[in-house]
């Protein structure tokens, strides 16, 4: 099992783009037991104004594929437009989408269902050496 302290690392601002209600809370109550500050939006668009509007970016972005609106590929690579160097971690239960992803600017492809607390180690792992490198 890994170290905690080194899976988490400093605390980061963690920004989850999901269409259910469900998962945002989840990875929130997650990553906010660790010691990290969420946030959400439930759709493309709200996380498009949300981050042009933020005056400190997040650390990493977990996005999701199908939501209402603008899907996870055009957000991402919208955001990627806004502030190229924000991680952003895909997740989806459509495999179909994965070299898309990658293509569009995220750093890394989850395929829906996997361990919540492995998703939370890689995206602080993200995080910590993106933080190492400034």
């Amino acid at each position: 099992m890994r170290d905690l302290k080194r899976a988490e690392g400093l605390p980061a601002r963690v920004f989850v783009v999901d269409d259910e209600d469900f998962i945002r809370d989840l990875y929130k109550d997650m990553f906010e037991s660790r010691g990290h500050t969420v946030f959400s939006a439930r759709s493309g668009d709200e996380a498009v104004r949300l981050i042009r509007s933020m005056p400190s970016k997040p650390d990493a972005i977990i996005m999701d594929h199908r939501m209402p609106g603008k899907d996870g590929i055009e957000t991402t690579k919208e955001i990627k437009t806004i502030d190229p160097s924000i991680p952003i971690i895909f997740s989806s239960a459509d495999e179909t989408v994965r070299e898309q992803a990658i293509r569009a600017g995220a750093v890394s492809f989850w395929t829906k269902p996997f361990p919540i607390a492995m998703l939370i180690d890689a995206t602080m792992d993200i995080v910590n050496a993106r933080k190492r490198l400034n």
